[in-house]
């Protein structure tokens, strides 16, 4: 009787192993098989064939589904051949257990009206940013689809200015970054906002600017608002710093207007830049100008422009001793 060889042994070792782990396989992927589905539930799936008028997806079990083009959204410029890729992984609702041809029916429309409005309220509670595209202007704004759920972005959201009705029409087919502001599924009300987006990125602008200036620099400014408790100057950029009633001028003033009006220029002397707030003074520029005058002054030499004529004989000669 011949020796058995060491290859020859790990060859028949890995002939019985084999035949086990495919047994596990089919053991598993049977057993997901005879799971039990039925109408209404939600499945998970991966699509395994896209075209014009149906998606076909892989549900691991023993018959695929299939989704009919017009049963994927309710956005009515949803397009299967664009927006749906081999591979992608999507969540529908079961129709029917059989379409006529052995396959599920499934629908993702009804899937959106449970996992559409979840979605929906996960982004406004994380404030997630979206890009919609503006389907239509209707009465007081416009309207987009998230999730296949129909959206609304009154004119008052579109943008940092209010936009009137008559420029509604000219947001159709753009496309936005919006952020979701109301989510009312039993109402069926979702509402969007482009405007917070837009004030955020203005507000970092903003500070940014803020944060460039120098505290102590001097500046040149226009007076926009005179209050009873300052003044409100209207410096490059875009920005605006306050001048504190204290801060106006070296004397005391009941009331800003006694002494500035709106419109006229000033120079201004920056103070400090906390909180994203500018604060200013006159009162410091005006001191610092004072003070050089007086520099001036004390370091002017004065001169006749005339020769000395007197002599030591001369000053001794008109003291008495």
């Amino acid at each position: 009787m011949g020796e058995i060889t060491n290859e020859a042994a790990a060859q028949s070792m890995d002939e019985v192993s084999q035949p086990e782990e495919t047994m596990a396989d089919y053991a598993a992927e049977l057993e997901a098989s005879f799971r039990k589905i039925k109408e209404g539930d939600i499945l998970t799936g991966t699509v395994i064939s896209v075209d014009e008028e149906e998606v076909i997806v892989d549900l691991r079990y023993y018959t695929q589904g299939v989704l009919k083009a017009e049963d994927f959204s309710n956005d009515p410029d949803f397009s299967v051949l664009e927006q749906v890729r081999t591979g992608d992984v999507i969540e529908a609702a079961v129709v029917s257990m059989d379409d006529g041809n052995g396959n599920i029916r499934l629908s993702k429309k009804e899937a959106n009206e449970v996992l559409g409005w979840e979605k929906l309220q996960s982004y406004l509670e994380e404030g997630t940013d979206l890009t919609v595209k503006v389907k239509e202007a209707v009465r007081g704004g416009v309207t987009a689809y998230v999730e296949g759920i129909r959206g609304f972005i009154p004119a008052s959201q579109l943008a940092l200015t209010y936009v009137e009705e008559d420029a509604l029409t000219s947001y159709q087919g753009k496309t936005l970054k919006a952020r979701v502001i109301t989510v009312d599924k039993e109402r069926e009300k979702l509402v969007l906002s482009a405007k917070v987006i837009e004030k955020e990125a203005a507000e970092e602008e903003q500070n940014h600017k803020i944060a460039m200036i120098v505290p102590g620099s001097v500046l040149e400014g226009t007076v926009e608002n005179l209050t009873n408790y300052g003044a409100f100057v209207a410096l490059k950029d875009g920005l605006s710093g306050l001048v504190h009633i204290s801060e106006i001028c070296t004397k005391r003033i009941r009331k800003p207007s006694e002494v500035l009006s709106v419109g006229e220029k000033v120079r201004v002397k920056v103070l400090n830049t906390r909180d994203h707030k500018i604060s200013l003074s006159i009162k410091a520029v005006q001191e610092e100008m004072a003070a050089d005058e007086i520099d001036d002054a004390e370091g002017f030499e004065y001169s006749s422009g005339e020769e000395a004529t007197t002599t030591l004989g001369d000053l001794f000669a008109k003291l008495k001793f």
